[in-house]
């Protein structure tokens, strides 16, 4: 298996087979949006094949250089509990060396599936993601915050570049209105809303 950047019918093809049926409406972005950020080049689609099959995808949201989020990790419904999704993390770091990538993992205290987002932390944890010191609030979903980095980095660091990734592609209201990096837990949930609501 190889982790190589898909071409924008690839994309379109691994959004529509795996990504919508994998992810509610307030964690998935629109597929235009996703497009439209390739084209502005802050987006990598990176997708696992075997051959010309795609096994799963690992979508890069960039920031400032150095700095992505890990927007979806995704493995096709089929190639599940196999292993691709370890592979495409240890991949991915090959591929982004020089990168510290971000990630979101639903926080189990307030997930629908309180076991399944246990799970995913095990997952991340398993495969060697470091747990930052504060959680975040987007669209209404609370997020534990990990990340991807050969070295620890300080809060202040990765809040400063998390806040950017959302602020650099986001109107002030917008991102006052949804997103709150850190989370405030005494300040009440934030509104759920698709990711493209104005």
């Amino acid at each position: 298996m190889e982790l190589r950047l898909a071409g924008p019918e690839q994309t379109a093809l691994a959004y529509e087979r795996d990504l919508r049926p994998a992810f509610p409406p307030a964690e998935l972005k629109p597929l235009a949006n996703i497009q439209a950020m390739c084209r502005d080049g802050c987006y990598r689609p990176w997708c696992l094949f075997q051959g010309e099959e795609i096994v799963g995808e690992c979508f890069l949201w960039l920031g400032r250089p150095g700095w992505a989020l890990l927007d979806y990790l995704c493995v096709a419904q089929d190639r599940r509990n196999a292993g691709a999704g370890a592979a495409m993390l240890a991949q991915l770091r090959r591929a982004e060396p020089e990168t510290v990538v971000l990630v979101e993992s639903e926080a189990p205290e307030h997930a629908p599936d309180h076991q399944l987002a246990q799970r995913r932390l095990g997952f991340y944890a398993r495969n060697g993601l470091r747990t930052a010191g504060y959680d975040t609030d987007v669209f209404g979903v609370h997020y534990k915050m990990l990340y991807l980095s050969a070295e620890s980095m300080p809060d202040e660091v990765l809040i400063r570049e998390n806040r950017f990734i959302y602020q650099n592609r986001f109107s002030k209201e917008k991102y006052d209105r949804f997103v709150r990096i850190p989370r405030d837990p005494a300040a009440g949930p934030l509104p759920q809303a698709p990711w493209n609501e104005d």
